[in-house]
């Protein structure tokens, strides 16, 4: 099959790189609105041919959005003109929001997909070989679907090596939540601290590697993760709420010098790491 990829930066570049490679696509297209990407998407050999978005329809029988989640609401419009037999399946980080804006005249034809897998770069140069192999992706509310689209859904991503998990999509959101975007909030709100509290040349001294395992993911777009937060956030603001009365338990220990009570806490937190 052809399939056309709408956002070459880590996440579409990444899957480019793993249907080539695995021989699932005949052809590979690319779409970006990015100038200033287009030479690295050729100078990487992401993609056979770049095109416009009319050609891009026309030529792929599946059509991968690999953009921000506004941004993927934002394309539908554009696919309304397609037909039947084209899959399109978006790799967004929230899901409800997306699924319910989802026009009807192409609800048959979209996936609603998300693969559990990501660094904090982007951008074309940010795509690497092996990022999906071994890892989990989520599909969601699949029995709105043709079986057409869900069979090529799953090909495409077993064959780069993905384990499938089937969910709906409100669940989706609040598992994501806390596992994904919870953390980066957390992460976001630990940089802001430490930079407003600490000289930059104190943190170059000092910043050791669990100070910069926690702030890693801080150096993911804004411009993503803004829309994300947007999308799920009644979810967000339920785990920011939970969150919050973990680090208020922790305070009040060390404000009562309760060491003992504060050692099983930190214990219980210790076998998160047994179950992953």
């Amino acid at each position: 099959m052809n399939i056309g990829i709408i956002g070459l930066g880590l996440m579409g570049g990444s899957l480019a790189k793993a249907v080539k490679r695995y021989g699932i696509a005949k052809k590979v297209y690319g779409f970006t609105n990015s100038e200033k990407n287009k030479k690295d998407i050729l100078d990487l050999n992401l993609v056979d041919e770049l095109v416009d978005l009319v050609t891009l329809k026309k030529v792929s029988d599946v059509i991968i959005l690999a953009i921000p989640v506004d941004a993927i609401i934002g394309m539908f419009p554009n696919f309304l003109d397609i037909d039947d037999e084209t899959t399109i399946i978006d790799m967004g980080s929230t899901k409800e929001y997306i699924v319910k804006s989802i026009p009807e005249k192409i609800r048959k034809n979209f996936i609603a997909a998300h693969p559990m897998t990501g660094t904090e770069k982007s951008g074309p140069k940010a795509a690497i070989d092996d990022l999906y192999e071994g890892k989990t992706v989520v599909f969601c509310d699949l029995e709105d679907n043709a079986n057409l689209h869900v069979n090529r859904a799953f090909r495409i991503f077993q064959e780069i090596g993905m384990r499938i998990v089937v969910m709906d999509s409100d669940q989706h959101d609040i598992h994501a939540c806390y596992i994904s975007h919870l953390p980066h909030v957390i992460s976001f709100s630990l940089a802001n601290t430490v930079m407003s509290h600490e000289d930059p040349k104190s943190i170059i001294a000092l910043a050791a590697g669990g100070f910069k395992d926690m702030s890693r993911i801080a150096k993911s777009s804004p411009r993503m993760w803004s829309d994300i937060f947007k999308q799920n956030r009644k979810n967000l603001l339920a785990s920011i709420e939970t969150f919050e009365e973990q680090l208020q338990s922790a305070k009040k220990m060390v404000e009562d010098e309760d060491y003992e009570a504060l050692e099983a806490w930190m214990k219980k937190a210790n076998t998160l790491h047994e179950i992953l």
